[in-house]
């Protein structure tokens, strides 16, 4: 499974959304995006977060510094006086079959780039993508849509 964090929902943010599910905040929640983490699953949550948090066997350690936990725990901790450090909301998630991702990836069909806290959890959007790019070194200017035999 694969969260995007680069496509925020419009006219949707934390406040908002906590409001909707009736999770009451001891602080004032910080106007953040929700995202649209991809198509499957739309309506559940997931949360990716710093690992100062952490709810049993419910988180999994993605990186690192970076943490996924899909249960209401996590939403009460980011509505509480200690919530994680950094935590960015996605709705839905990109799924693919049984070997099919490893498959594209051996195939190069994907650029990947070590998730860096920064870019998984600023609020920078629109320029995500040409950062993670950055990242590993890939100029978008050559990047081409057109594939074709060499």
């Amino acid at each position: 499974m694969g969260i995007a964090i680069n496509n925020p929902v419009e006219d949707l943010n934390l406040p908002t959304l906590f409001g909707q599910l009736g999770i009451a905040s001891d602080i004032i929640l910080p106007d953040r995006a929700v995202l649209n983490g991809g198509p499957v699953d739309g309506d559940r949550g997931f949360v990716l977060h710093t690992p100062d948090f952490a709810h049993d066997s419910a988180t999994m350690r993605v990186s690192g510094n970076i943490c996924l936990t899909a249960t209401r725990e996590v939403l009460d901790a980011m509505a509480s006086d200690h919530p994680p450090r950094r935590a960015v909301l996605a709705l839905g998630y990109a799924g693919w079959g049984p070997g099919q991702l490893e498959d594209e990836l051996q195939a190069s069909a994907w650029l990947v780039a070590d998730p860096e806290e920064g870019l998984v959890f600023d609020d920078h959007f629109d320029n995500k993508w040409d950062r993670a790019l950055q990242q590993i070194g890939v100029d978008p200017a050559r990047l081409s849509a057109i594939s074709g035999h060499a």
